[in-house]
């Protein structure tokens, strides 16, 4: 958590001038300007948050997948576990227009470039959260399991993970949250989004696009948080070993 704040301080740094602007201004006109804005682009509007909906979708799918497993594996193996999670750790602090930047040689410019940056920013939350919500099971209750003569694909698949989902969820909240923040910046090289609004506006000292974008971004951050958050504690209440029958 401590690094989540670090990639987003690109996005509020590239629009905190139009904002902290408007906000100060107490100028009545720039909110009839920002809602005039949203009548007449409403379809810009929408058809750019359902890009930026469908690229943090792609990466925190794909990376959610690779992150669990990678999170599995190395809960099995220690010294290769400390080494995965810093790797996971230098990637995550590398500024986001300098992944980007790194990411275009080998993707151009395109949504590609964005969906890969964006999967290798969300790889620590979810690589940690996974790792550390396996290993920190009691080891009495790995025991019992290991007594019971139940095999190690089936303690695995019965009690580590079904335990360890409300931690691995918490990383998949942390990381999704992040992502949608950072999605913004990919606008950059050409990845689509909300982020075109807020690098438009800056470009043309367009306060009302500067606004939505922001607005935009942070709504959809607040409606994947909420729906993670349900989820989280969802499986905190029911995440509960399966019921094991010996076959």
């Amino acid at each position: 958590m401590d690094h989540f704040i670090v990639p987003l301080l690109n996005l509020f740094r590239a629009a905190e001038s139009g904002i902290v602007l408007s906000a100060q201004a107490e100028d009545p006109g720039v909110i009839r300007e920002t809602i005039n804005y949203i009548a007449r682009r409403i379809d810009l509007i929408g058809e750019l948050m359902l890009e930026h909906l469908w690229l943090v979708i792609i990466a925190i799918v794909i990376a959610v997948v690779v992150s669990v497993v990678v999170g599995i594996i190395i809960s099995y193996y220690e010294r290769s576990a400390q080494a995965v999670l810093w790797l996971c750790q230098i990637l995550m602090v590398i500024p986001s227009l300098a992944m980007l930047a790194f990411m275009v040689p080998l993707f151009g410019i395109g949504f590609t470039t964005g969906v890969v940056a964006l999967i290798l920013y969300s790889l620590l939350p979810v690589v940690r959260n996974t790792y550390t919500g396996i290993r920190e099971l009691s080891p009495a209750i790995v025991e019992a399991a290991k007594g019971m003569g139940m095999t190690e694909w089936r303690i695995l698949t019965k009690i580590k993970i079904p335990l360890a989902t409300p931690v691995i969820m918490a990383g998949i909240r942390t990381a999704t949250v992040m992502v949608v923040g950072i999605a913004a910046i990919a606008a950059y090289v050409g990845a689509g989004g909300l982020g075109e609004l807020i690098f438009q506006g800056i470009s043309r000292s367009n306060e009302p696009m500067i606004i939505v974008g922001a607005i935009g971004v942070s709504i959809i951050a607040l409606a994947f948080d909420f729906l993670l958050n349900w989820g989280e504690k969802h499986f905190a209440a029911t995440g509960k070993p399966g019921e094991v029958t010996e076959e």
